[in-house]
């Protein structure tokens, strides 16, 4: 097939297709006819770039030129092909959602289809077969650490989020092909994890498939997975305990000292009282004149059965708290002075 590029002429030539991705794709008649130019015989193609404001002619007959190789060649011999590009909305929107987790962070990214009347699960999404939980490109799951999911172990690490929907036992999987498109190419020899939960219902109809973080507190929480009438919860835990509190120990023996932190986890955390106490007035020496540590040093002092000192404190912060005024710390101070009473 031979090709011949040169200017855009001055006479229109007939357009069969408009895309406005890739310019016009034009079927000569044989009327075209530029001076000092060959006139083209009919059946011939013509590929119009605006961009370039060039022809790409093909000579041929135009059924026996599949279009993607006029598609390739336009692209190839007129620059500037990809200035022209066409934005419609995504019939399934995207969305990444990042949840901090214990001592480390789960970032879901994923799309998300509509019912649109439809009955989808069972449906749409058969029951037993394996679906990429979401669409266009299966749901991907970061940890930047280790969680414990249904009880099972999931190292940090990028996951493909597949499951089989059934009406009474879902299969939840966790790929370590993490990027896949839909479940075409799906392997279970590549699972990092599967494990079986129960389904839950919801009274009212969810339109748009949505998953969810939910009840997250500091070592567990839940990760669902919602659609329609069906709620899938999965218990999510972490170990974090053990290894902050080998991290305040490491801190302590170090120039900067976490007094004021680790004296709060200590007390959020029915740790050692009396160490806590120890470590909030060390930094109150530091910081005396700070009306967050005035409150923490009465809640920990009213926590020890300490009345008067905790009555005491609070009285300090209140006082610093209304000197600025910060109307949150002025609040919590009276209820540390209510609750002494």
């Amino acid at each position: 097939m031979k090709t011949a590029l040169y200017p855009m002429p001055t006479p229109k030539v007939y357009v069969k297709e408009y895309n406005p991705t890739i310019g016009h794709i034009a079927v000569n008649t044989g009327t075209f006819a530029e001076p000092g130019k060959p006139k083209p015989l009919a059946g011939m193609v013509e590929i119009y770039n605006p961009s370039a404001r060039k022809y790409l002619l093909f000579s041929g007959i135009m059924k026996n030129i599949p279009f993607f190789f006029i598609v390739v060649a336009w692209g190839l011999c007129a620059p500037g092909a990809n200035a022209q590009e066409l934005k419609i909305p995504e019939p399934s929107t995207a969305q990444r959602i990042e949840q901090e987790f214990g001592l480390g962070k789960i970032t879901i990214t994923y799309s998300r289809p509509n019912a649109k009347g439809r009955k989808i699960l069972g449906n749409i999404e058969p029951y037993g077969l394996v679906w990429r939980t979401g669409a266009n490109a299966a749901t991907k799951v970061r940890l930047t650490d280790s969680i414990q999911i249904e009880g099972h172990t999931l190292p940090a690490g990028e996951y493909a989020l597949f499951t089989i929907p059934d009406p009474k036992e879902w299969t939840v999987i966790f790929n370590k092909a993490a990027d896949q498109w839909g479940a075409y190419a799906y392997d279970s020899t590549k699972d990092a994890l599967r494990f079986k939960v129960r389904p839950g219902k919801q009274d009212k109809k969810l339109e748009t498939f949505t998953i969810q973080f939910a009840n997250m507190l500091t070592d567990h929480g839940e990760l669902q997975v919602l659609w329609e009438n069906t709620v899938l919860s999965m218990q999510l835990q972490t170990d974090v305990d053990a290894r902050v509190m080998a991290n305040i120990d490491q801190a302590m023996q170090g120039p900067k000292k976490p007094y004021y932190r680790a004296a709060i986890y200590y007390y959020n955390h029915n740790k050692d009282l009396n160490k806590a106490l120890a470590w909030m007035q060390e930094w109150d020496k530091t910081q005396p004149n700070q009306y967050n540590v005035k409150y923490w040093l009465a809640k920990i002092q009213l926590k020890l059965g300490d009345k008067a000192a905790a009555i005491a404190s609070a009285n300090e912060g209140l006082k610093l708290a209304s000197s600025e005024p910060n109307a949150e710390y002025i609040r919590m101070n009276k209820e540390i002075l209510k609750e002494a009473q």
